[in-house]
């Protein structure tokens, strides 16, 4: 157990990081819809909606400090349906209104639609197959540095943003000379997943390559959302986009 909470950690974590590229990127990649958005295996009969605030930071090699923060709004319905969505403020000088992008996922019917607000328009894909022999398509194991040490501590179960989560921090370390560093490397980082929920009430990574990310879900109501939430708006144009994995529309969640 404690060597699978390693690798689950361990990959959570990466994928983060890769999720802000080398410097930008989104939060609400999704790769990383767990955060309070989409996990990889559909939960059902445990409905809620809270509010996902991301924390960037970076400290640049001059010593100036580069920071941002994004927050979206994240739903879950009693059949595994997510939503997430976030209202997007383009540069004053485009002349463009404030719109709104939301990400929907529904395992039961086998699509993913993302809706943009300022066109009106739904991007339907169809999901990915289940995998017939563990129940969901496993994770990748990311490639790492030759020598890297991972150790995990188990931080027990404590109240985190008002629920009960149980916490893990992953510690790794990158030892000096395996990717030019003249320095060995320690990047930590902690995560708590909701026990009722199973979504990451919180993460805090800290890299020294990249800066540190703080995502915390607040503001958590353990009811059943508006069931329009899950459904694309008839006033909105879907249009269809490749899922990569072959013309079949009934799919299941990653």
């Amino acid at each position: 157990m404690t060597k699978l909470i390693s690798l689950c950690s361990f990959c959570l974590f990466t994928v983060i990081l890769c999720a802000q590229g080398p410097w930008g990127g989104r939060w609400a990649n999704p790769r990383f819809e767990a955060a309070g958005g989409a996990s990889r295996t559909p939960v059902t009969g445990a409905p809620y909606s809270a509010t996902r605030t991301t924390q960037i930071q970076r400290v640049l090699s001059d010593g100036n400090q580069v920071s941002r923060t994004e927050q979206s709004k994240v739903y879950r319905d009693t059949q595994g349906r997510t939503r997430s969505q976030r209202t997007i403020t383009p540069p004053a000088s485009s002349g463009k209104q404030p719109y709104t992008v939301a990400t929907i996922v529904d395992p039961v019917a086998g699509y993913r639609y993302v809706l943009n607000s300022s066109n009106m328009t739904a991007i339907q894909r169809a999901l990915p197959l289940q995998s017939a022999s563990t129940g969901s398509t496993p994770p990748i194991p990311p490639n790492k540095p030759n020598g890297v040490q991972v150790s995990t501590v188990n931080l027990g179960t404590q109240t985190i943003n008002s629920v009960p989560a149980t916490g893990t921090q992953v510690t790794r370390t990158i030892p000096a000379g395996a990717i030019g560093n003249a320095q060995p490397i320690t990047i930590v980082g902690t995560t708590w997943i909701s026990t009722d929920l199973k979504v990451p009430v919180q993460i805090k990574s800290n890299d020294p390559r990249r800066g540190s990310i703080d995502m915390e879900l607040t503001n958590i109501q353990e009811s059943a959302p508006d069931p329009s939430l899950f459904t694309v708006p008839s006033t909105y144009t879907i249009k269809t986009a490749g899922s990569g994995a072959g013309p079949r529309a009934n799919r299941f969640h990653r």
